[in-house]
């Protein structure tokens, strides 16, 4: 016959483990990954956007545009915004977040200038081409910043709830994450860029 002390270890090993499981020990890591991995959307989206800049600015040049400030102007922007990088460890230092977010928005400020300067250019094909591609990589950002948002919500909300909360302060020393927002004038407006494909 076996002893009670034999019946009830595992009892209380299954007991136990389930705790720690409500305790956030698997939660809070998955949780804390998937933001990373949003945040590395986010990054491939501006990346895909920096990455077509130079082709659109050989484009207005091989047009024979006068106008080479604004050229310059989207140049810098784009290698300013490549300079500020910020990792998924750094997602909790809303300064390094804001910084990111603000060169990003320097792009977009200098495409809409550009955009404004050359209305001629609208007839290209390249140039309309190289404009459209833009326009839906601006509809990914969005998309992907959103998708970050969402994570950080779901994340940061854990973190600070029974019972993932104990798991999360005692064996992850978990600290919220800094959301995708508006911090440049007129960010929270989606920018009115005409890519040259309206009637």
């Amino acid at each position: 016959m076996p002893s009670f002390r034999s019946v009830t270890a595992p009892i209380a090993s299954v007991v136990l483990v389930a705790s720690l499981s409500g305790c956030g020990l698997n939660s809070v890591p998955t949780a804390e990954e998937n933001v990373k991995a949003r945040w590395a959307d986010v990054q491939n989206d501006y990346q895909r956007r920096a990455d077509l800049i130079p082709n659109l600015v050989s484009t207005v040049k091989a047009a024979g545009a006068q106008e080479k400030d604004i050229l310059v102007q989207v140049t810098q922007a784009r290698a300013d915004a490549n300079r500020v990088q910020v990792s998924g460890d750094q997602l909790t230092d809303p300064a390094k977040v804001q910084q990111y977010e603000r060169a990003q928005n320097n792009v977009t400020m200098s495409l809409q200038r550009l955009q404004e300067a050359y209305p001629e250019l609208k007839s290209q094909g390249n140039y309309t081409t190289l404009m459209s591609q833009l326009e839906g990589t601006e509809n990914r950002i969005a998309i992907a910043r959103r998708d970050y948002n969402e994570a950080v919500q779901q994340y940061n909300t854990r973190i600070r709830t029974f019972p993932d909360a104990i798991g999360a302060r005692i064996f992850y020393g978990a600290k919220p994450v800094t959301p995708f927002s508006a911090t440049t004038p007129g960010a929270d407006r989606a920018p009115t860029v005409n890519f040259g494909n309206a009637s």
